[in-house]
């Protein structure tokens, strides 16, 4: 992969972890880069972030306490979803992550060109968030 698409996904995933870009920003940056998504995974504690022609490049990422619960609790992870996009003064990306995993959500898949967030469990059992209508 390309430093420089490198360095922009690592920027975003930075940003996320210090307040300093919300999700709308993070998807504009990393669309006008050229990534047609990423996936969240964790389990590894990693992001994958996807070019078109089947390019990606996998980051760590910053570790958060807990292991992702057994059972998934679509209602509890679309709840923290609703949360985040409050973007209240006690929000964190780190919380985010953290409460996610305790509502057994394994990880996450962005789509840009689906307009969508797929949030699954580890039994395969998933919610899905569209983005909102500009």
């Amino acid at each position: 992969m390309d430093a420089h698409l490198k360095t922009v996904a690592e920027k975003c995933l930075s940003a996320s972890y210090a307040g300093t870009m919300a999700f709308p920003e993070i998807v504009g940056t990393l669309m006008a880069a050229g990534f047609e998504g990423y996936l969240v995974d964790y389990r590894r504690a990693t992001n994958t972030y996807y070019l078109p022609d089947g390019d990606s490049v996998v980051l760590d990422n910053e570790p958060s306490d807990g292991k992702v619960a057994a059972g998934f609790n679509a209602a509890g992870v679309e709840a923290e979803v609703r949360r985040a996009q409050a973007n209240g003064p006690d929000y964190t990306y780190k919380g985010f992550c953290q409460s996610a995993k305790a509502h057994g959500c394994a990880g996450y898949i962005v789509s840009f060109s689906g307009r969508r967030v797929v949030y699954f469990g580890r039994t395969a059992e998933t919610h899905v968030e569209h983005f909102p209508d500009q």
